[in-house]
């Protein structure tokens, strides 16, 4: 079997890049890529710009008061609690020194005045037998 010139050129495809325009390939190209970052739609002029950055630097206005505020409200916190750690630490200094004294045989002055103050306060302890009738 033989084959025929017209048989053989059927097969092969053709391709020619010689006919198309270098230019029209690259603009192709460029047209079939999206662009990266960058939305379609109006530019912003130059009112919305200036518009923009007077809201974020009103906005750092706030955000530094508030920061501020914050810090004022912590070290007005922590100075409460320091006092309170304080008064507590004279307080166990001078239940130490009641206990030394107490210790030693001597019950001090301030120390009646305390319990003698606490049991004014209280209502006075009942009697086994006011328990048992339900009186109190």
């Amino acid at each position: 079997m033989k084959r025929s010139n017209s048989d053989s050129e059927a097969v092969k495809p053709t391709t020619s890049t010689t006919s198309e325009n270098p230019d029209q390939t690259s603009m192709a190209h460029e047209k079939s890529q999206k662009r990266v970052g960058k939305r379609p739609g109006r530019k912003p002029s130059k009112i919305d710009q200036r518009a923009k950055l007077e809201r974020s630097r009103q906005s750092a206005r706030e955000c530094r008061a508030r920061k501020k505020l914050r810090y004022q409200y912590l070290e007005e916190l922590v100075s409460s609690r320091e006092k309170a750690v304080f008064s507590l630490r004279d307080e166990l200094q001078m239940y130490r020194r009641w206990c030394h004294r107490v210790d030693e045989g001597c019950v001090p002055d301030d120390l009646k005045d305390k319990v003698f103050r606490s049991a004014d306060d209280s209502p006075p302890p009942s009697s086994p037998d006011d328990v048992k009738a339900g009186v109190t």
